[in-house]
């Protein structure tokens, strides 16, 4: 989950090749340890002695920043798999995507087993009209092998001018052998909400991610079913392989439904970082039913958002368990451009429960049967979806990290949560799948027993 502090945290860090290192730590009212200062001058020296040895030795001449970026980001990649660097132009781009817009083909990407995977095709976009799918794993793109590729350099040669054209190369599960996808480019508005009216008083909303303006889109959503005549009887908020996003617009949504109480609070190591989100009373009383839709790619704010309207019995969580990423992180821009994410927190339910590691819960589960669920060969398909706690270096829900697990991922983009399975929802249309069906089962007997108390 990512959270832009109102202020700007500036780290400078500076070393001197010539065995001359000075640190000086400023402290509030504490200083530290003289062993601990001993030890950290001590690594401080063991980093320089080894970067000036790179620059005189190495076989070929490699610039400076080149070095001490690859340090920072292995410094942070070290702590767990969401802490990590930005380099100026990666962080240009997270601030684009955030706005809600950019060019390239729409899909989310994530890494896996050294290859870019398709997380899931954003709705409406080339990539999504094509027929790509979550867990499509791109082998090519142009001439050009992907294996072992950062997400950046993959997300470089996907994106370019609007109109132009990029071939890729893509294996399916089930398939023999590669298929090319030629797609052209275009400007993709990252639409986070749609709604759909599923018949007289039952609204449908999905929330695809949480982005600038996905408070406003919700709102807006709600007053066109609420507008409907009759109003509303129930509605079903899907979050389904809702990677998450920002934390401000969780709360928002969150607070639509509920007018008072926690919403979330966070817990860190420091005070500011200790916050509590409160919910507000609402001028329009939403009283009817509500489903959350859950699955395996839930995560982040969309667990904040279902782990809320759970906590107060506002509404039945339905699907599956949930990612399980219940950290905050906040992104520090550095003088350079460049910038750093750092995870500073967990966030807890209003009950306090951590879903670090651990997911959401749903009242009521119910896998999702796709249309075809069988290969070729007659056998059941079975995704493979990745969890928080499957991620090296992943939090530990009481805070502890098991070294077993080994070293972080090198690289992790914003969206870490591989989509489960497919959600049929695609630009205009809107199709029932066996999930949603069920949703509206529980929203009819809900109606029905309401009735019985009058």
């Amino acid at each position: 989950m990512l959270h832009f502090p109102k202020r700007s945290r500036w780290i400078f860090f500076s070393v001197s090749l010539c065995l001359l290192i000075s640190v000086v730590v400023f402290s509030q009212g504490k200083s530290l340890a003289v062993a601990k200062e001993s030890e950290t001058y001590e690594a401080l020296r063991l980093f320089a002695s080894v970067l000036d040895l790179i620059q005189r030795d190495y076989v070929e001449e490699v610039e400076p920043k080149k070095l001490i970026y690859g340090a920072i980001n292995g410094m942070l990649t070290s702590l767990d798999p969401h802490s990590g660097f930005l380099k100026p132009e990666e962080f240009k781009e997270l601030q684009i995507e955030t706005k809600g817009s950019f060019t390239g083909i729409g899909i989310e990407i994530t890494q896996k087993d050294g290859v870019p995977t398709v997380v899931s095709p954003i709705e409406g976009t080339p990539a999504d009209k094509a027929g790509l799918k979550p867990n499509d794993k791109i082998v090519k793109i142009g001439d050009k092998q992907t294996k072992d590729m950062t997400l950046t350099e993959v997300v470089k040669l996907l994106r370019g001018p609007k109109g132009t054209e990029v071939t890729i190369s893509v294996f399916r599960d089930g398939w023999t052998g590669l298929k090319e996808f030629t797609l052209k480019r275009d400007v993709i508005p990252i639409r986070s909400v749609r709604f759909h009216k599923i018949e007289d008083g039952y609204g449908y909303i999905r929330v695809s991610n949480f982005l600038n303006k996905t408070t406003e889109d919700f709102k807006n959503a709600l007053k066109e079913l609420e507008g409907e005549k009759g109003g509303l009887k129930g509605l079903i908020l899907d979050v389904r392989n809702n990677p998450g996003g920002l934390l401000d617009q969780a709360v928002n949504i969150s607070d639509e439904f509920i007018d008072s109480g926690l919403i979330v609070y966070t817990d860190g190591r420091v005070a500011d970082q200790k916050i509590k989100f409160s919910a507000h009373p609402n001028k329009i009383q939403r009283n009817y039913p509500i489903v959350v839709l859950v699955n395996e790619g839930s995560a982040s704010a969309s667990e904040i958002v279902a782990g809320a309207l759970q906590d107060h019995k506002r509404a039945i969580v339905m699907g599956t368990q949930s990612f399980g990423k219940g950290s905050v992180q906040v992104v520090n821009p550095l003088p350079d451009g460049s910038a750093v994410r750092l995870t500073i927190a967990r966030y807890y339910t209003p009950n306090g429960r951590s879903i670090q590691a651990k997911g959401i819960t749903p009242d009521i589960v119910v896998p999702f049967v796709p249309k075809e669920k069988t290969d070729t060969n007659g056998k059941d398909k079975k995704n493979s979806i990745l969890k928080e706690s499957d991620l090296k270096g992943h939090l530990r829900p009481e805070g502890k990290t098991d070294e077993k697990e080994g070293k972080p991922q090198s690289k992790q983009e914003e969206v870490v949560a591989p989509a489960g399975d497919e959600i049929p929802v695609s630009g205009k249309e809107f199709v029932m799948d066996n999930q949603i069906e069920e949703a509206m089962r529980i929203l009819k007997a809900w109606d029905i027993f309401a009735q019985f108390k009058k």
